[in-house]
């Protein structure tokens, strides 16, 4: 057997700085923190994205939600007050003093009619 000859070693390529070569394996080297942190950025565009109209939609409707309590405020209060009034009107003495403004008399009342008072 004839002795073990050393290994070949591959011929060596002449070294070439990486700007000289147009598409060498430097220049289709792909950087993979760049597009980490590049996908990441379009990811949290996209989140953003997703989150602006319902933030739109809540804030319509936080408005709305505004004005119809104060619709409703003005309605209770209208309901109080018309309240107040169907009491009153229950009332014998005020159902007199209302018909007597509106020019009524009692039966068998003579009605009188008093003109060129001084106005207070």
């Amino acid at each position: 057997m004839p002795p073990a000859s050393p290994p070949r070693r591959p011929a060596r390529r002449s070294q070439r700085p990486p700007a000289a070569t147009a598409f060498g394996a430097a220049a289709m080297r792909v950087r993979w923190d760049r597009v980490g942190r590049v996908a990441l950025l379009l990811l949290l565009l996209a989140v953003v994205a997703l989150y602006v109209q319902p933030a739109r939609s809540y804030v319509a409707t936080w408005r709305d939600s505004n004005k119809q309590q104060q619709q409703l405020d003005e309605l209770e209060r209208e309901h109080d007050a018309l309240t107040a009034r169907s009491k009153e009107l229950r009332d014998p003495r005020t159902i007199e003093t209302e018909a007597r403004r509106l020019g009524m008399v009692r039966p068998g009342e003579r009605p009188y009619v008093v003109s060129g008072l001084p106005d207070d």
